[in-house]
């Protein structure tokens, strides 16, 4: 994690040039974070165009307010996944709501319901792809491949306690989705 004084050099250089009105800048931010958006908004939304729609929206906020960033409160990668996971749950709240006000069926405690899920679930997705690649490593074989620590540690060429580490480790991080619902940095400058 990032300590609140020293942000990561790319980020402060990335939140200038954008400032500067450098459209270089903005391709070079996209071609980063495009897959980690249309993801979290997919995760949220559940539709293909309507995460395409948010992937526009935040690329577009971020051109027309670079200066809603600020290095100090975290990384930039941790601003963006705020910045879509408010915006896909405002879209999902507007559709569902739209949805019930033309008499769909359901109600606004299984909205918010909803929406907890989701959130929860994009958080999950977001905690995973940017744990650190050991942790993740050791969470996939667990998981995908149902390995036990033993066996993670031969496929991974670690001790077994080394395994167990990992997957410890890796399964706290992955508990934390639940008890915030928003991605990292959701409260910092958006």
């Amino acid at each position: 994690m990032a300590t609140k004084d020293a942000p990561p050099r790319w980020d402060r250089k990335m939140q200038q040039r954008l400032s500067r009105g450098e459209a270089a800048a903005l391709g070079e931010l996209y071609d980063r974070f495009a897959s980690l958006v249309h993801a979290l908004a997919h995760r949220v939304l559940g539709d293909e165009r309507a995460a395409d729609g948010i992937t526009r929206e935040v690329f577009a906020h971020v051109w027309e307010h670079p200066d809603s960033y600020d290095p100090k409160q975290g990384p930039l990668r941790s601003w963006v996944a705020a910045l879509t996971h408010r915006l896909a749950v405002q879209r999902l709240r507007a559709t569902e709501t739209a949805a019930l006000a033309e008499g769909g069926a359901g109600s606004t405690e299984e909205l918010e319901r909803k929406v907890r899920h989701a959130s929860v679930a994009a958080r999950a997705d977001y905690i995973v792809t940017s744990m650190p690649a050991p942790l993740r490593a050791a969470l996939e074989l667990a998981y995908f491949q149902r390995r036990d620590y033993r066996q993670t540690a031969v496929d991974l060429g670690v001790t077994e306690d080394e395994a167990r580490r990992r997957l410890r480790l890796g399964l706290q991080l992955l508990s934390t989705a639940h008890d915030a619902g928003a991605p990292p940095g959701a409260g910092g400058g958006t």
